[in-house]
């Protein structure tokens, strides 16, 4: 059929005679979702049912089902309850930590490549953002960064980091924390803790108690699969937590979060069962990702980097238009490819991809 003008398909939309002799097209096939970092086999069942029973409740301010999850928390870690502040996503943390901490002459600090979110609402507000590039182990460059953070207001670590899905090991994360000036705030996103597995990795959570100028953040979008419901939290001291809060909206929770989160924390075996399936998967992509010429950085994540040795934009390009939704290009990082641990079928349809593209 030739091909038709605005008027003319306007027109034919007005004949269902016309409609049903057009040609029929095969349907795409469903688009694969990898460069988010979700975990997709989304919520425990707990949590599905904890949602379910909450509708009864969805009338009403979220304060008791906020209290009842910080106290949660709070026995988690083993920390007085004042000490948790609840968030739309660790990524609210994020931004109340920036408008907190930083301004005009209180400059944010974090690493290059990592998670960009700080520094994009750093940008947005007029404050300067020092980058700092990884080390050749892909950690944390302490010496730069202790250099950077000269006058600072805050600095940002994310540990598995986020795209490189590497850990700074946990002696130099400590030293580093110890040697930050104490005028200077450090905030530790700790979203991908679960998936860690390496002996040198360790979460600093219990730094909190001796150290005012720690923040340590965590989210339910991970391991537990609640992404598209917004929860997270932080740690840190009371007067810390005092002005975070300072820069929060009101009631910014759901109570179908809440209560899922509440529910993911007493479900033991959803963390056990995705660490385990992410592993898998995770071994499996390595093995084909060599297979074809490919080196992958070590991942202590649910996503990993790929080398591919030449300019990845039209790599990205060429997946997406094929139905493979793998990560954005990070500029510090242009040879590598971010992708995320999806579920053995949808790593088979990117090893295909992949491998007919290259």
């Amino acid at each position: 059929m030739p091909e038709l003008s605005r008027r003319e398909f306007a027109q034919l939309l007005g004949s269902s005679a016309a409609i049903a002799a057009l040609p029929l097209k095969a349907s795409p096939q469903k688009a694969v979702r990898l460069g988010a970092n979700e975990n997709p086999y989304g919520p425990s069942p707990a949590a599905l049912q904890a949602m379910r029973d909450a509708f009864s409740v969805a009338c009403r301010y979220p304060g008791a089902e906020e209290s009842a999850l910080v106290a949660e928390i709070a026995g988690l870690h083993r920390v007085p309850e004042r000490q948790v502040l609840l968030g739309n996503g660790s990524s609210d943390i994020i931004r109340l930590a920036v408008a907190a901490f930083t301004g005009p002459q209180r400059a944010v600090v974090m690493a290059d490549p990592t998670f960009e979110l700080a520094g994009l609402h750093a940008s947005a507000a007029g404050t300067e953002v020092r980058r700092v590039p990884l080390d050749a182990s892909y950690a944390l460059d302490a010496a730069r960064m202790l250099e950077a953070s000269r006058g600072a207001g805050l600095v940002y670590i994310c540990n598995p980091n986020n795209p490189t899905a590497t850990i700074t090991p946990d002696k130099a994360l400590r030293s580093f924390l110890a040697s930050l000036p104490t005028d200077t705030v450090a905030l530790v996103d700790e979203a991908y803790d679960h998936y860690a597995t390496s002996s040198e990795y360790s979460s600093v959570i219990d730094l909190v108690a001796k150290r005012p100028n720690l923040i340590v953040s965590r989210t339910f979008s991970k391991i537990y699969g609640m992404a598209g419901l917004r929860c997270g939290y932080c740690i840190a001291q009371e007067p810390a937590i005092s002005r975070l809060s300072a820069q929060q909206n009101f009631n910014n929770m759901n109570v179908m979060a809440l209560v899922a989160a509440r529910a993911s924390l007493r479900d033991g075996q959803q963390v056990t069962e995705s660490r385990r399936r992410n592993s898998d998967t995770r071994a499996w992509l390595r093995q084909n990702v060599e297979r074809l010429g490919y080196r992958m950085l070590p991942s202590e994540a649910n996503f990993v980097m790929i080398d591919t040795g030449r300019d990845v934009k039209p790599l990205i390009t060429s997946m997406r238009a094929n139905g493979v939704r793998v990560g954005r290009l990070f500029p510090a990082m242009p040879h590598h490819l971010r992708v995320t641990i999806g579920t053995p079928d949808e790593m088979r349809r990117f090893v295909e991809e992949l491998g007919r593209i290259s």
